[in-house]
């Protein structure tokens, strides 16, 4: 069961975008697709979902070749794909209907959906008065009304405020929860990393780095400290040749060389009965694999 994508290659004209890729998602969750832009990210979704066609290699969901007419798939593109001068009703009700939806169930979901993302006092106006954000939400809807299997989220959080992410982001653990493989690609690591396992980096089309996450992790050592206190410590730092990475809102990023050492400052903090709310070791970030493994090519 799941998507599976062996060696995969795709060029245009004279340029390879996408250079002999393979991963496989074999189970719901959301699975990330990452990379610079022009890295082969929208070629390889492309491909995924039937929409271009491959020059090499094996695209299967469910064990069955990939098209468009054995796949119930929702993607919601990077660029806009709604029609500024139609009507949010309107244009919802022609994409459910473009998915096999019958008028009174995409009725029913539509309504659902405008309240859900609190659009409903838009549902009749025409997309070009929404705020940008507003439109992203409108097309997440098309993406999703029709309840597909697999979905393909491309910058799913672009132009959306802190509210309206985290709406986004409880729907998107909802639809885990249902079951749904979800793949998506963004230039947030940070949220990234909160829905995740499994990653895929590309750069240049080549595949640099793919595996679950937290195992990928752990193949690097641990260099940095967290800590949080409402007392100076800067001078403990310095006592224990540490390096003061950040020292801001009564949060120290420290970073060692030695495991030693974050263990005699804990000592000494403790010596000094000095008041720690939060003290821990810190695994690299995403972002921090994501920019050494692209700059180093």
């Amino acid at each position: 069961m799941g998507l599976s994508v062996e060696n995969v290659s795709k060029s245009f004209i004279d340029k390879k975008a996408v250079d002999n890729i393979s991963f496989k998602i074999e189970k719901p969750g959301v699975f990330a697709l990452l990379g610079t832009n022009g890295a082969g990210k929208t070629t390889t979704i492309r491909m995924m979902l039937g929409i271009i066609k491959k020059d090499s290699g094996i695209i299967q969901w469910n064990g069955k070749d990939v098209d468009r007419k054995n796949v119930n798939f929702g993607y919601l593109p990077e660029e806009r794909g709604i029609y500024p001068k139609t009507k949010i009703f309107d244009q919802l009700l022609y994409f459910a209907k473009l998915k096999g939806m019958n008028k009174k169930e995409a009725d029913k979901e539509i309504d659902y959906w405008l309240e859900r993302l609190k659009l409903k006092e838009y549902k009749y106006q025409t997309a070009e008065k929404l705020s940008k954000g507003n439109q992203q939400k409108v097309q997440f809807i098309t993406a999703i009304i029709h309840s597909p299997e697999l979905i393909v989220l491309d910058e799913p959080f672009s132009g959306l405020d802190p509210v309206n992410t985290q709406i986004l982001k409880e729907i998107i653990l909802e639809l885990v929860d249902k079951g749904k493989y979800i793949v998506m690609s963004s230039h947030q690591m940070n949220t990234v990393e909160e829905f995740c396992d499994d990653i895929v980096i590309l750069d240049r089309g080549k595949t640099i780095i793919k595996g679950n996450l937290e195992d990928i992790k752990d193949t690097y050592p641990i260099t940095k400290l967290e800590i949080v206190t409402k007392d100076d410590i800067t001078s403990l730092i310095k006592s224990e040749k540490m390096t003061l990475k950040e020292n801001k809102n009564r949060k120290y990023i420290v970073q060692f060389s030695d495991r030693t050492q974050a263990d005699a400052l804990l000592k000494k903090l403790i010596d000094k009965n000095i008041s720690i709310e939060k003290f821990e070791l810190l695994k690299p970030t995403l972002h921090e694999i994501f920019i050494e493994k692209v700059g180093e090519n």
